[in-house]
């Protein structure tokens, strides 16, 4: 069925959810995208010729022949055509069709499952590597807290003001930050080789795409691995109508032509053109017919279970997914909140330094504080934006 439900699926309304994250359709490396291309043309052929093996071959056959059995030479030739074809089979013809139809379906969903999974690890790593960037320069104006807070503590402690415990604790603060600094720098070399093994393309000239939830309904509507489901549920359903009918009465066609010319130097040589045409009736008599048969239909039965399973789950990630988009929702507006706080007391420590109240270290404090908490806002921002890709991962374009 070449024009099918899956390809309007591919058109539907999951586009609404990724306006621009479909123009990197395209971030597959080259030879990524031809795996997947050749796995959809190889799924076709298959199966086309899968819906129509029902049609038996027309056998073709041509012969000569010598004798010498009198003494001369004598030669004959023969070509005959010939074919034996089911026309009925008590439904089995139409139900093996249906069953190539829904094969070629689910076949075609679990590829472009597949490729859709693997776009989203290339757009996921690219996430990763933005946001990793974000959280090094978090990291370097943290490091420039600890630094100040040492600076303060050793002052303190060289004037007996403070324990050197403090200070310890201040020292090995920086060195666990500089110590994450340094694992961040060897986990963006880890997120760059990952990108470079899905894509071919520079991640630096790469646009983020920016993704928006759509609803419950839509997604269970687009959802490729519940369409596979079901599309194998329907599969495993005719599959039972055809194993059933392998058992009943089939109706088959023969016919022959034959053109034979026999030569003879003593006798007359001759030729003839004659057809032989009829029909059969056939059943077969097996004794595992009924295990046959009920093992399609649990095997039917087995499939509609896990297409039933398979929209809980649907369900669940949905929810799941909502649930941390609604809690970095929250973490953004916390971190919000805490940037106008520190914009607030960065003003109130900078004009207390001005009068002398206060050391323009504890400004810089304020005003490192105040930029970690926007790249904090920026890197929750990325956050969901890797959640909604878990949702595009599994839905049709």
């Amino acid at each position: 069925m070449k024009t099918s439900i899956m390809r309007t699926l591919l058109l539907a309304v999951g586009v609404s959810m990724l306006s621009y994250a479909d123009e990197l359709g395209d971030i597959l490396s080259t030879k990524k995208s031809m795996i997947f291309d050749y796995q959809m043309k190889t799924n076709e052929l298959e199966s086309d010729q899968l819906s129509k093996s029902w049609i038996n071959p027309i056998n073709v056959r041509y012969s000569k022949s010598y004798s010498t059995q009198f003494g001369d030479t004598r030669d004959s030739s023969n070509f005959t055509v010939s074919i034996d074809q089911p026309i009925f089979r008590s439904g089995g013809i139409y139900y093996a069709i249906k069953y190539s139809q829904a094969l070629r379906e689910a076949n075609t969903a679990e590829i472009e499952l597949q490729r859709r999974t693997m776009i989203a690890d290339a757009v996921t790593t690219l996430f990763n590597i933005h946001k990793n960037k974000l959280q090094q320069k978090k990291m370097k104006y943290q490091i420039k807290n600890d630094q100040i807070d040492i600076r303060q503590k050793r002052d303190s402690y060289n004037a007996g003001l403070l324990d050197s415990s403090f200070l310890d604790q201040a020292i090995i603060q920086r060195s666990q930050d500089e110590t994450t600094l340094l694992e961040l720098e060897l986990g963006l070399l880890s997120y760059q080789q990952q990108f470079a093994l899905l894509s071919d393309k520079d991640p630096q000239s790469l646009k983020l795409p920016t993704l928006k939830l759509v609803n419950k309904e839509t997604y269970k509507n687009t959802n490729l691995e519940l369409y596979r489901d079901r599309q194998r549920a329907l599969e495993k359903s005719h599959n039972q109508k055809v194993t059933w009918a392998k058992y009943l009465p089939t109706v088959s066609l023969q016919g022959t032509y034959i053109d034979a010319t026999y030569a003879n130097p003593v006798f007359s040589s001759f030729e003839e053109q004659y057809y032989n045409y009829g029909f059969s009736v056939s059943m077969p008599l097996d004794i595992n017919a009924f295990d046959d048969i009920e093992a399609s239909k649990v095997a039917k039965l087995q499939a509609e279970v896990e297409a039933l399973d398979r929209e809980d789950t649907v369900n669940q990630e949905y929810d799941w997914i909502v649930n941390n988009l609604d809690i970095l929702d929250r973490k953004i507006a916390l971190a919000r909140k805490d940037e106008k706080l520190y914009q607030n007391l960065y003003k109130i420590t900078s004009n207390l330094a001005k009068a002398g109240e206060k050391t323009t270290l504890d400004a810089d404090v304020m005003q490192n504080t105040l930029q970690i908490r926007k790249l904090d806002q920026q890197i929750y921002t990325i956050d969901k934006q890797i959640e909604l890709l878990k949702l595009y991962a599994r839905m049709a374009k």
